[in-house]
């Protein structure tokens, strides 16, 4: 009996976030499925709520800083002055996309179509949808479960604790704005510390299974999803075990935010490894408190976090898309790398290089840009855009507003771009060298 009350809840919140189904001719999760219900099903509600939480997320912020001596809950309303600038400015711009008022180079879809019906829609639902789940994989003893069996890989390859698999997964297969959910949420209850948050926000926030099959079927290479999302999946973890050895990663303390929970030292193995992972999660199963009041725990966490970011994301993702599609700078900026490109092999280098580079804005613009070049151009870029995991029109923002307590800084996630942009492009271009001359990538 005592088992039943880990094995079904981590079941229900396995099979909502892992669960494949085949739905109007693509492969997606019972959670893909029900945010797509409610945005395409039920827009003018989600545009109402989507503005209703920024309009929530700029006014408390706005209060909090004004009166010190505010209520308690709005106390993660509090910030800096910047971020309540990008709140408000967030705020105003929510208000042109809902009453399609404005200037013009903002309203186009490929700006304001996509930074508010497609990104911060999905956030606004995604993150109290994801953050209730959540409830069922973390508090009855799946965390332990996955912690104790997955820690002999991590922490030797990636410096983590075991349970960062589960973070890592939830991003795979649900969505970077979960997986950051989790980690903050975790970060906060003393399971990690402020290096160990640090790396798996930046490295682990991977863009989900259905995002790469979307670039891929854009890029008209569906047929070669397999091999794209298995060049991925060992691009991000390959690149892991390097970052998370050098700057600025390594720079980051090693504190934790409230009482330390750490792992256990001693791994064991083989059979004992199990056992201990299923007492360990059998025990954490029986300590949670009652199921009705932690879900609305975690569905209300969600809210005040998707009111504090929402703003932000708009701000700095309109900006970032305008900069890329009004402007030739990353033409300018891209032209050191056409040499190298096609010292690489790679055709179409002039379309690559800035593509390569424009990822830095918004994750699905590379694909755009490249979708008249060869095959082998579309499938390098397939991979590097995907792989390069940070992007300013959504979770650089997020990264920055949620990890406050870190912290994460702008400077630092540019960095951190090119230094994936940096080893992946020889990496990729390799591999598609290899798959060009045994004939996959011929058009």
């Amino acid at each position: 009996m005592k088992a039943i009350r880990f094995l079904l809840p981590s079941a229900l919140g396995l099979a909502f976030f892992a669960l494949p189904l085949h739905v109007q001719g693509r492969f997606t999760v019972p959670f893909d499925v029900v945010v797509r219900w409610l945005i395409d099903n039920m827009p003018s509600v989600v545009a109402a709520y989507c503005l209703a939480l920024i309009v929530a997320g700029a006014a408390a912020s706005v209060v909090v800083r004004l009166r010190p001596n505010t209520p308690k809950f709005l106390a993660s309303f509090q910030t800096t002055t910047p971020v309540i600038l990008l709140r408000v400015a967030g705020l105003a711009l929510a208000i042109m996309y809902w009453f399609g008022i404005g200037p013009e180079v903002l309203l186009q879809k490929g700006v304001g179509g996509l930074i508010w019906n497609k990104l911060a829609f999905s956030v606004a639902v995604i993150v109290p949808l994801g953050a209730t789940i959540l409830v069922l994989l973390v508090r009855y003893g799946l965390l332990e479960f996955i912690g104790t069996i997955m820690r002999p890989i991590m922490r030797p390859l990636f410096r983590l604790p075991g349970r960062s698999a589960l973070d890592s997964l939830t991003s795979w297969v649900g969505s970077y704005s979960v997986g950051l959910y989790l980690t903050r949420k975790l970060m906060e209850d003393g399971y990690y510390n402020r290096r160990e948050a640090y790396t798996i926000v930046t490295c682990f926030s991977t863009v989900s299974i259905g995002f790469v099959a979307v670039v891929a079927q854009t890029l008209e290479l569906l047929h070669l999803f397999p091999l794209i999302f298995l060049t991925y999946f060992i691009s991000v973890y390959l690149l892991t075990t390097i970052l998370a050895r050098t700057w600025p990663i390594t720079g980051k303390s090693e504190e934790y935010l409230s009482l330390p929970r750490r792992e256990p030292t001693d791994q064991g193995d083989g059979p004992g490894l199990f056992k201990t992972a299923w007492e360990g999660a059998i025990q954490q199963a029986n300590q949670a408190p009652h199921l009705r009041g932690m879900l609305r725990e975690g569905f209300t966490d969600g809210l005040m976090l998707a009111s504090t970011i929402l703003g932000s994301i708009l701000a700095v993702g309109t900006a970032a898309l305008v900069l890329a599609r009004e402007t030739t700078i990353f033409t300018i900026v891209g032209r050191p790398l056409v040499p190298v490109l096609k010292l690489l092999g790679l055709p179409d280098s002039e379309i690559l290089a800035p593509a390569a580079l424009a990822g830095v804005t918004e994750m699905f613009l590379p694909a755009l840009m490249t979708q008249e070049a060869a095959l082998p151009a579309r499938f390098f870029i397939a991979v590097l855009s995907i792989s390069q995991l940070i992007f300013f029109s959504a979770v650089a923002p997020m990264m920055i507003d949620m990890f406050r307590a870190v912290p994460i800084r702008a400077r630092e996630l540019l960095a951190l771009f090119l230094m994936r942009t940096t080893i992946l492009i020889p990496l990729i271009a390799a591999l598609t060298a290899v798959l060009s001359w045994m004939g996959i990538l011929v058009d």
